[in-house]
């Protein structure tokens, strides 16, 4: 499979051992590092811009992608201070992806914001962002941030910023990614609602006027190779069990990377048909096949001849 004009990333799946997990997926030549978060969830988690602040001091050249901040939990100054700080810090390789989250209301209670403006506040941020991080001395009144000539010192290394990806599944974010997104990274989809998703991306950006030629559709998606297609199924269907408290039994198909090399590549091709230029391969495994599965995902999809 020609994987030419397809970016290919991975995600730490800790918050121990950063710095080592991060020089080894580079040496695996993938070419995105990605770091999820939450204030609280099921299991463990990690905060994205500090773990991928460690990876950046561990690593060379691999982008660093936050998959995904969950912007409405953030004051958009703050979250634009730090994100230019780990751009600055990388050497120009911080990429910003973004969703509103809500799956887990007790994060949002915690951090005293009223889940029901999640997407409000995600636009309000998204205004301030692009604001402060390509302009000086801003002023904006929004409907919860208010700036008075307001300057970020030192801005981002990027120009004409860091490049944000826009998450989620909904027509909300296909909005949202057309108004301020470089990028698409919509999870837990097929290869038709993928292609159908990026149709209504464009459309809403012609509708806003804006040229869509280097917008770029992306996908985020749980992986399992191996060998034994039974195993990696199986794998998969756990993993995603666990992590989002439901049954993966029958989504695991739908919605996941699951079995041998030549099923995967195969289901890949899918994606990469319609639309994916940027596709995150997220292991879905126990923490004791994550090795094996790392090398599997490398060998047969991200540097396959």
């Amino acid at each position: 499979m020609s994987t030419d004009k397809v970016q290919f990333g991975t995600a730490l799946r800790s918050s121990y051992n950063v710095a080592s997990a991060a020089a080894q997926i580079e040496a695996l030549g993938f070419d995105i590092l990605s770091c999820g978060e939450h204030v609280t969830f099921h299991g463990d988690s990690a905060n994205g811009i500090v773990s991928l602040s460690v990876a950046a001091g561990a690593t060379k050249s691999i982008k660093l992608m936050s998959s995904i901040t969950l912007l409405p939990l953030y004051p958009p100054a703050l979250l634009a201070k730090m994100g230019a700080a780990l751009d600055i810090a990388s050497g120009g390789r911080f990429m910003l992806g973004v969703g509103v989250g809500g799956e887990n209301p007790k994060e949002f209670e915690a951090c005293s914001v009223p889940v029901k403006q999640r997407g409000s506040r995600t636009d309000d941020s998204l205004e301030v962002l692009e604001r402060v991080w390509t302009q000086t001395n801003v002023s904006y009144k929004g409907r919860y941030t208010t700036l008075d000539d307001f300057s970020l010192k030192p801005m981002p290394i990027q120009k004409p910023r860091p490049p944000i990806w826009i998450s989620g599944r909904k027509e909300v974010a296909m909005r949202r990614a057309a108004r301020y997104g470089d990028g698409w990274l919509p999870y837990m989809y097929t290869p038709e609602q993928l292609a159908g998703s990026i149709e209504k991306i464009k459309a809403y950006g012609a509708d806003l006027g804006r040229d869509m030629t280097d917008f770029q559709p992306g996908l985020f998606i749980f992986t399992n190779v191996n060998e034994d297609s039974k195993t990696a199924i199986t794998q998969a269907a756990e993993t995603l069990g666990e992590t989002y408290a439901q049954d993966f039994t029958q989504l695991v198909h739908k919605y996941a990377l699951a079995g041998d090399p030549d099923q995967v590549q195969a289901r890949l091709r899918e994606y990469v048909d319609a639309g994916a230029r940027l596709v995150l391969l997220s292991p879905a495994c126990a923490d004791a096949d994550l090795d094996d599965n790392l090398k599997a995902i490398a060998s047969n999809i991200v540097t396959k001849p």
